[in-house]
């Protein structure tokens, strides 16, 4: 397909955008829609700024903020409906009544 075809068949009006397409493009084998899958899955990515990995890191500590609030709620309707404790334990008591039963 010349970029007349391309420009035609699509509107597009500029010339250069349809020939920089092309050129970029053109050499690919459209027959099978997977191949542009696989040739961008192969690419890697581009290192992030320091702003878009702060902006990054914020999104992600706002999910784990959500998502501890969500299981903090979780606990409380436990306790308070089933009287269940899922509260952690400590590890130094747990060393204390293990090495107690060891004693015994």
């Amino acid at each position: 397909m010349t970029y007349r075809q391309a420009q035609d068949r699509y509107g597009i009006q500029g010339c250069s955008t349809v020939l920089k397409w092309l050129r970029k493009y053109g050499q690919l084998d459209w027959s099978s829609p997977s191949s542009t899958r696989t040739c961008r899955a192969n690419m890697p990515k581009m290192p992030l700024t320091p702003e878009q990995r702060i902006k990054e890191l914020e999104q992600q500590l706002a999910e784990s903020e959500v998502k501890a609030h969500f299981f903090e709620a979780v606990v409380k309707v436990m306790n308070t409906e089933f009287g269940a404790t899922l509260t952690k334990k400590q590890l130094a008591t747990l060393s204390r009544k293990h090495k107690r039963k060891d004693s015994q």
